[in-house]
């Protein structure tokens, strides 16, 4: 056992200071007494004697309890050894205007994050960060396992904030920079675009290439029902929603999965897209043991209790001292 403020303890001087004043009275023959006319009612109450010093002793054990206990004792004899992961995560989002289209529920930015969201709550242990891109790309989140930090991040994720455009290549290289120095058993981006390469400076595939060479597996998810999809679009008469054609890449994103050892996936609807993170989810289980570390058990609350117990004693033995003769 250990204190968390030790110097606390200090404060132990003050039940001995009482101690001291009480038997200088008790020695000094200070006591309250009374006058009365024979002694005969107290002769053989020895043991009243002992019992009348029990409440002061059960104050200053209460006194004592209550000093150690905001001293905040602590043990740490429990070890215990945890599974990580091992894995970086980062989550490579498109957030061009196309995102609106409403063929996902609401719509599909919407929709993606709040699956992203799930799957990033499902994985405690890993570090995620996250990488938006239209036509330039940029870190919302860096690697982190600050998962409130991370999951506000991805909310404030929207469209309208850079340049539109779909560059895939810029979206991708950027999240392998975030990880490339990382050290993890296992490095995995997860890009999500529901387009086609139209900006950037460098070429997925230039991108895809770098990923391999640092080991990172990319996984590719291509956003969009097949056919047409309903898009909001402004009008002189305010915003129409009119049936666009959904073009996505699928030989780009399916040869981006299989140069770094992914997979590519196709998602039309919000299932969809859910039972996707599900899979992938699924697939990137590298555990580890990591070192052991010690297990903290506040103990304060055993002193408190004890605390409690000595001054209900001892007014339960100053109820019992009054009804004595």
């Amino acid at each position: 056992m250990f204190f968390e403020y030790p110097k606390l303890l200090w404060l132990l001087i003050l039940p001995l200071l009482l101690i001291a004043h009480y038997l200088y009275l008790e020695l000094a023959g200070r006591r309250p007494h009374m006058r009365v006319s024979t002694s005969a009612a107290w002769k053989g109450s020895g043991v009243l004697n002992v019992i009348r010093h029990l409440p002061f002793a059960l104050r200053i054990a209460a006194l004592v309890l209550i000093i150690i206990c905001i001293a905040r004792p602590r043990s740490s004899t429990q070890v215990e050894k945890i599974d990580t992961e091992g894995i970086d995560i980062v989550l490579a989002m498109d957030v061009s205007t196309s995102m609106l289209a409403r063929d996902f529920t609401p719509d599909r930015i919407s929709a993606a994050k709040d699956i992203a969201i799930e799957f990033i709550a499902q994985r405690p242990s890993d570090r995620m960060g996250i990488v938006v891109f239209a036509g330039e790309s940029y870190t919302q989140c860096p690697l982190t396992t600050d998962r409130a930090t991370l999951i506000n991040l991805m909310k404030d994720v929207q469209t309208d904030l850079i340049e539109d455009g779909t560059a895939i290549g810029n979206g991708l290289a950027t999240a392998v920079a975030r990880m490339k120095d990382s050290d993890a058993k296992s490095r995995v981006i997860i890009l999500l675009t529901d387009g086609v390469n139209n900006s950037g400076e460098i070429a997925p595939q230039t991108a895809a290439e770098i990923a391999k060479t640092y080991g990172i597996r990319v996984y590719t998810i291509g956003v969009g029902a097949n056919g047409t999809a309903p898009y909001p679009v402004m009008t002189p008469w305010g915003v129409r929603v009119q049936d666009v054609q959904v073009e996505i890449d699928e030989d780009l994103l399916k040869g981006i999965a299989e140069a770094t050892g992914g997979r590519y996936f196709r998602a039309t609807d919000n299932t969809k897209l859910s039972e996707i993170y599900s899979e992938i989810n699924k697939m990137e289980k590298a555990r580890t043991t990591i070192d052991s570390f010690p297990v903290y058990k506040e103990l304060f609350g055993d002193y408190a209790l004890a605390a409690l117990l000595c001054l209900l004693l001892e007014l339960l033995v100053r109820l019992l001292m009054r009804r004595l003769p």
